[in-house]
């Protein structure tokens, strides 16, 4: 397809929950809803069409023992790209990956810099590892590194304890976010425990991932206060597993890791219907391969969130969130189109006909 090329998409374009139209056209890479005046060289896509799926929670450049090599995080950038994940934000990488910016042909990251961890209360060479007492210039310098956003680990086992902890004294996690929000960005945590939750959402935090640790009475807390979840239940499946793993020395961590995963359903359903926001992420990176987002937003819709509301939290909505246009007259034409309606039956987005990333046919 030339630079030339005037692309022509008709059907069903899915520009919002509400806004169902016939046909779009690609100009320049660019959407327009007007007929270019003297197209020659056209090419038309037809289907179901959506705006470029979101991945909220992905980790481009991670792997299981840390950073990887540029051939590797291409692999994994692609990997999202066949399945539609135009959008990602990296919740987390010690890699530099500014160098996707520079490729047309991979998805656009909004990064939040390097994980903020508590000294030896994270995964190996994933984060910063500091004590309390750094947290706000550490904060700062990821808050000046990252794309609008700052990830924190919220917990993590504590080994002394022998059960997830929280990571941060509350007075620490004020200083922190304030000053993140100071510097025009906005904070998320990885939480998987109950007690670590109070004080981040007290404190101002605006996201929470994963959350498997949010009960019925912390959650007019977060409703009140705005903050979104990012469940990542896809990963969340995992729990068995790691609990078997460390059952013989953390026998404490292990069951609270099986109730976790117990109610998991449970717990971002009830968020949903309090008015929390749910937006979709699989964690991808580390141990996780890339390209799971269909997956996620099929167990959004187990959990018990309407079908159209669970793509909303990968198109729509999750665009809005992140400040980034769907298909908007002018935005970039990144859009994925399907053979069959996707309210119908969430699980057509595991199978897109075409993928279309800054105006050019990707796939």
């Amino acid at each position: 397809m030339s630079d030339r090329t005037v692309l022509h998409v008709k059907g069903r374009i899915l520009a919002g929950p509400e806004d169902v139209r016939d046909e779009l056209w690609v100009v320049d890479g660019r959407i327009s809803y007007d007929r270019p005046v003297a197209a020659r060289d056209v090419r038309t896509v037809s289907g179901w069409v959506l705006p470029g799926l979101v991945d909220a929670h992905c980790h481009v450049g991670l792997g299981a023992h840390g950073p990887v090599d540029r051939d590797v995080a291409e692999k994994q950038a692609l990997a999202d790209r066949e399945a539609g994940t135009l959008l990602i934000r990296d919740a987390g990488s010690p890699s530099d990956t500014r160098w996707v910016d520079d490729r047309e042909d991979l998805p656009k990251i909004i990064r939040a810099g390097r994980h903020i961890a508590r000294t030896r209360r994270y995964i190996r060479n994933y984060a910063w590892e500091i004590e309390p007492g750094d947290l706000v210039a550490y904060v700062a310098q990821e808050a000046r590194r990252g794309d609008g956003w700052v990830k924190l680990v919220g917990d993590w086992i504590d080994r002394e304890v022998g059960d997830l902890a929280p990571s941060w004294p509350r007075e620490a996690a004020e200083a922190a976010i304030a000053e993140a929000h100071r510097l025009g960005a906005r904070v998320t945590a990885h939480c998987f425990a109950e007690n670590s939750l109070p004080d981040l959402v007290e404190a101002g935090i605006d996201c929470v991932e994963h959350a498997t640790g949010l009960t019925d009475d912390l959650i007019p807390l977060f409703a009140e206060r705005g903050v979104a979840i990012v469940p990542t239940l896809v990963n969340i499946a995992t729990f068995p597993e790691l609990a078997a793993g460390g059952e013989s020395k953390f026998p404490r961590w292990s069951a609270h890791m099986r109730r976790l995963h117990a109610r998991r359903y449970d717990t971002v359903r009830n968020a949903y219907d309090a008015g929390i926001p749910v937006y979709v992420g699989t964690d991808a990176g580390g141990t996780l391969p890339h390209g799971l987002v269909a997956a996620e937003v099929a167990e959004l819709v187990k959990a018990g969130i309407p079908a159209p509301d669970a793509l909303s939290a990968t198109t729509w909505g999750a665009r809005e969130w992140l400040g980034r246009p769907g298909l908007e007259e002018g935005a970039a034409a990144d859009l994925v189109v399907y053979a069959q309606d996707p309210r119908a039956d969430v699980r057509v987005l595991a199978d897109p006909v075409q993928v279309v990333l800054n105006g050019r046919v990707v796939q």
